[in-house]
């Protein structure tokens, strides 16, 4: 796809595509790599693009854990649910 300039040139629109990185590996999330090897998924804590291999582990070994969590973040100590939790609904004060 390109567009033609005032001079009569032709200057292309293609934008660079950019590829994603494994948050946990580092390597490139390329699909004809990973299509055959499992794909990659979204962290679901830290919202990065992981092969599906870099995933934590469920309950039986060669299935992932739901919601999915790389292996990065599983391996962080748990927060308190007190610092995550906002409450939408405002408290009253009397």
């Amino acid at each position: 796809m390109s567009i033609r300039n005032r001079a009569g040139e032709w200057e292309p629109l293609l934008l660079g595509i950019e590829p994603e990185h494994c948050g946990v590996c580092g390597e490139g999330l390329y699909r004809d790599h990973t299509i055959l090897r499992g794909g990659w998924s979204r962290c679901s804590l830290c919202e990065h693009f992981v092969h599906y291999s870099c995933l934590a582990s469920g309950k039986i070994s060669y299935l992932k854990r739901r919601p999915r969590v790389c292996q990065s973040c599983d391996s962080l100590p748990p927060t308190s649910a007190s610092d995550k939790t906002v409450s939408s609904v405002p408290s009253e004060s009397k």
